[in-house]
Order: C-alpha cells, then structure tokens, then sequence
C-alpha cells in the first residue's frame, strides 16, 4: 500500500481582490507507514476577529498535538484507544482541545503585547480575546485499525472509494453565515466525533479529504461538490499522486474564482496499490 499525503491552503479570489490573508490553515503528521493526522481549519476573517489566521494555526497544531500524545500514550494498545475514543472523543478529548487552543491564545495574545479588553467588572475579558482569533476546526486521524474524525464548525470530512462519496461528519448546520467557533464558551460541547473501526483490508484505492468551507460553497449544490471531490479521486488513480499535487493550488483558486470567492483549503491522504511517482 502506498500512502500520498498532501494539501494547499488558497487566498480566495474576494480576498485577493479586497487584499485580504488566508485565514485557512492546515497540518499533517505522518506518525508512522500505518498513522496520519491531518487538520485543516478556517479563521472567520471578521472584523471582530482580526487576528483568525493566527487562530485557525493554533487549530491545526493543537488537534495536531494532543492526538499525537493520545497515539503515543497508547502506543501497541490500538483497541484500548479505540475504546477511549468512542467513549470519550466528544467530551475528554473535545475540552482537551478546547482548553489548550485558548490557552495558547491567550498566550500569544500577551507576548504580542496586544489590546487587553476589560469586562463590566474591570477583569481581562477573556471572550472577547478568543473572539479576536475566532476558528473551526476539522480534524482527521487514520490508522491501520480505525478512523477517528472530529469537527468544530463548518467544513467537510470526506471519503472517496469506488463506493462513491460519503460524508465521514455530518456535522451541524447553522443558518447563513454563522459557524460553531472555538472561540466560543464551551466550545467543545458543540463538537461532532466519528470512530470507526476500518481494518487492514479495506479496499483500495481510497482518498480522505479534509476541505474548508469555501470548497463546498463553490457549487451550486451538494451534487456538484461531491462530483468534484469524486473527480479528483479519479484523477489519483488515473494520473497519480504528484500529478494532482503539482496542479492542487491551481486547480483550487480557479474553484474559487468561479464559485464563492472564498479562501479554500483542501488536505488529502490517498491509499493505493501502486506508486505513480
């Protein structure tokens, strides 16, 4: 089996025009031949959080992180954190992230000597202050034993397989512009989790795909969006993994000149019998 894991981060085409940052990030860490994690998350780019970018950074390296703790700790012993996870992915593992990305946020708040906001009762506003670095995050982890997913907000977790393509997370979906955040209070009650065992012999080839919001808002509908992720599960097994890493970039800043304008962050791991490179 070889694995190809990859990915790129686009300045939306509104952005490139209004001359704003890429708020997106993403991460990978390739553990081992049998263990990845990826992150990809999405600074909200509000007024009223002017410093996201640094946010969705902190994202990716904190999910990044603490799973990769999780592998360690129970490194040789796959079914007891497979048990761990489905028992507790949504909530010890979920405040796990919560409290160090705002932890670390307050953190680089300080040391960058910026603006302290006061409450009503003259205390450090600490809400306020993760409000500043608002993000999502999406987070995958793939072993040789099980998947574990895990998402904060918007975006999409996906799985192409000549089955077709499917939704790893349905997460929730919030009416207009609004996103669930980790900046929010309790942001971890809101975050969604999946684990499922997968076994050595699941069927290959297989993409996994991590995207921001801006991918899926590029076309007029689900259909379309799951045509095009099902589109570059072909071009993998058709032309490779360098081939479709070369033209990633491209590809997705034309996504984004044609559809919502928004910054776009895709992140693949592909499984396969065959080296193309």
């Amino acid at each position: 089996m070889i694995r190809s894991v990859f990915g790129e981060s686009v300045q939306g085409a509104s952005h490139i025009r209004s001359g704003r940052e890429c708020q997106d990030s993403l991460k990978k860490v390739e553990m081992d031949e049998n263990t990845v994690i990826l992150a990809v998350a999405d600074g909200h780019g509000s007024s009223s959080s002017p410093y996201s970018k640094t946010g969705s950074y902190v994202a990716v390296n904190v999910f990044c992180k603490i799973l990769g703790d999780y592998l360690e700790t129970y490194e040789g012993q796959p079914e007891l954190l497979l048990t761990f996870l489905k028992r507790e992915g949504d909530t010890k593992v979920a405040q796990a992230i919560d409290a160090e990305w705002k932890r670390r946020i307050l953190k680089i708040h300080a040391r960058c000597k910026r603006e302290v906001i006061l409450d009503a009762k003259n205390n450090k506003d600490k809400g306020a202050i993760y409000k500043m670095y608002g993000s999502t995050l999406l987070g995958l982890v793939i072993t040789k034993e099980f998947l574990f997913a895990f998402q904060i907000g918007d975006g999409d977790i996906i799985k192409v397989s000549d089955k077709g393509v499917q939704n790893i997370i349905e997460a929730d979906k919030i009416l207009g512009t609004e996103t669930h955040s980790l900046s929010r209070q309790d942001a971890w009650k809101k975050a969604v989790t999946f684990v499922k065992r997968e076994g050595e012999n699941i069927c290959l080839p297989v993409l996994y795909m991590l995207c921001t919001d801006g991918m899926a808002n590029s076309f007029k509908n689900d259909a379309e969006f799951q045509k095009t992720c099902h589109d570059y599960f072909t071009l993998l097994n058709e032309h490779g993994a360098k081939a479709v890493s070369d033209n990633l970039k491209t590809w997705l800043s034309e996504t984004s000149e044609l559809g919502c304008g928004d910054d776009i962050t895709a992140l693949f791991s592909y499984y396969a019998q065959d080296d193309f490179s």
